[in-house]
């Protein structure tokens, strides 16, 4: 491609850098006895008092072996307390008490000791079992941080990149770029997409131009190293917009098609009817046929499948010779970026009900092999968290702007920096951030 005239000005160089319970345990009573009339305590004349001070002690009854002298009474023993009025027929149900008692206090202890070690258990399978899962996805360790846990005032800025996988050519071809830049203080939030069709230096400084959608691909070896394809994905991005884009995440559609199905579906609103053809399988050499999808306005349940297709959908009908699409414009890789960002949204929202919670130890399987990250799962969860998807601006790169279209020397379309000013497109999403 000629480097003089529309890619002049590409800039090729990085940029400077408890459970706890309160109820009562020491009120449990099992058993019961007769109820008896209490009468107010009757004290003795002073005058038939003994000169010691210690008060006698009740006669005790035929049967009831006598205490010696000196030796004390233990404790709970059942004597019959001064103003307590019953047959002593009764004391031997009143003796068993303390028995009883000690049996149901054991009872619950075991209950309770039960109880704690399966919560304890469940609570230590579940800790080991997130862990595992946050190292499997990302380059650094799960609880590490490089953002100070996303407290700091700075921006941050992640690039989403969507690629089909499998082992089929083109396979790890990222069908969606997007940024989302966020002020994790406010909450602010700019989801920023580049088309999969801008032409960028790949390699860097190498004088080839391909579209940037190549740009992991390339780097990964086909995704054999994935946290290198990301870095040079995320420079290159850099480079394009003029954000400092020192995060990355990736998404495997098939297994993000495995994720919803794992959490019951998402429920999808969508804004344009269209239809499309879509590939019967993404690896032609399996199955080079078509289907036509189609997609009417209003909200819908996805499956996996379904929220994929909606997602991924871009050829008119006219490719496959099944009719004439009814939007077109719905087929552009712009709208097609929302649509995704749509997907991702839906999916989100439904993680964060509470009824999807028994279901996210299945999400997490699906998960693990859906996504990969050089953040950590402790920064990954605290971006997520801190990320407004509902207020967020949205900013598109596209030959309404900033672009326009072009042709590759190979004869491909491509779109390349209006009139080759690549600072444009920086100060063009500079003005767009959502401050």
């Amino acid at each position: 491609m000629d480097d003089n005239s529309v890619y002049e000005d590409d800039p090729t160089k990085p940029l400077p850098p408890s459970w706890h319970s309160n109820q009562e345990q020491g009120k449990l009573v099992i058993g019961g006895f007769q109820k008896s009339p209490r009468q107010p305590y009757q004290y003795p004349p002073r005058q038939s008092q003994p000169q010691h001070p210690r008060v006698s002690q009740p006669t005790q009854p035929a049967g009831y072996p006598q205490q010696q002298p000196g030796l004390q009474r233990q404790q709970g023993y059942p004597f019959q307390q001064p103003g307590q009025i019953g047959s002593p027929f009764q004391r031997p149900q009143l003796m068993q008490r303390p028995q009883r008692r000690r049996r149901g206090c054991l009872i619950a202890s075991l209950t309770l000791l039960v109880l704690a070690v399966i919560v304890g258990s469940f609570a230590i399978i579940t800790a080991q079992r997130v862990l595992a899962f946050g190292s499997a996805i990302s380059t650094q360790g799960p609880l590490s941080t490089q953002t100070g846990y996303m407290g700091i005032s700075d921006r941050v800025n992640l690039l989403v990149m969507g690629f089909g996988g499998g082992n089929h050519q083109g396979a790890n071809l990222t069908d969606s770029m997007t940024v989302i830049s966020l002020l994790p203080q406010s909450h602010h939030t700019t989801l920023i997409s580049v088309p999969r069709d801008l032409a960028v230096q790949i390699p860097p400084n190498s004088g080839q131009y391909r579209k940037i959608n190549e740009a992991y691909q390339f780097a990964s070896n086909n995704g054999q190293n994935p946290a290198a394809g990301g870095d040079a994905a995320a420079q290159k991005v850099s480079l394009v917009t003029g954000l400092n884009v020192n995060y990355w995440l990736t998404i495997n559609f098939t297994g993000f098609r495995d994720l919803i199905n794992s959490i019951g579906g998402i429920d999808v609103y969508v804004p344009d009817s269209f239809n499309a053809c879509y590939p019967k399988n993404d690896d032609p050499d399996i199955d080079p046929s078509w289907i036509k999808v189609q997609f009417n306005k209003g909200l819908q349940h996805m499956d996996g499948e379904t929220a994929i297709r909606y997602a991924r959908a871009r050829e008119p009908l006219e490719v496959c010779r099944k009719g004439t699409s009814e939007n077109q414009a719905e087929l552009t890789d712009f709208a097609r970026s929302a649509r995704q960002q749509i997907i991702i949204k839906a999916a989100l929202s439904k993680v964060k009900q509470v009824s999807t919670w028994p279901s996210l130890f299945n999400a997490l399987t699906a998960l693990q092999h859906t996504i990969y990250t050089n953040l950590s799962l402790a920064d990954l969860m605290e971006f997520a968290l801190k990320m407004d998807l509902n207020t967020a601006h949205r900013v598109g790169l596209s030959n309404q702007n900033v672009l326009m279209d072009s042709t590759a020397p190979g004869g491909g379309y491509i779109l390349a920096p209006r009139n080759g000013d690549w600072q444009a497109i920086i100060d063009y999403v500079k003005q767009q951030l959502y401050n």
